[in-house]
């Protein structure tokens, strides 16, 4: 037999899965697109955005910035 459980004993996770969900729902009906693909587009977008992330990154890396300053000053 399972515990019964009052409003306000259901754990923080179980409100935030559902309310996940209902998002992602939500934004999948209006924007007219299947759930997987909904899913599939923000893994890729996430991808792309991680990778210019790191680009920026790299090129502002300190050692690569005081390479460059002293070779404008050779």
């Amino acid at each position: 037999m399972g515990r019964q459980h009052s409003p306000e004993s259901v754990p923080f996770t179980v409100v935030s899965r559902w309310l996940a969900g209902l998002a992602t729902s939500l934004l999948a009906r209006s924007l007219n697109m299947p759930e997987p693909l909904l899913h599939v587009t923000g893994r890729l977008v996430f991808a792309q955005v991680t990778a210019i992330e790191t680009r920026a990154a790299r090129s502002l890396c300190p050692a690569r910035l005081r390479r460059q300053l002293l070779a404008w000053f050779r």
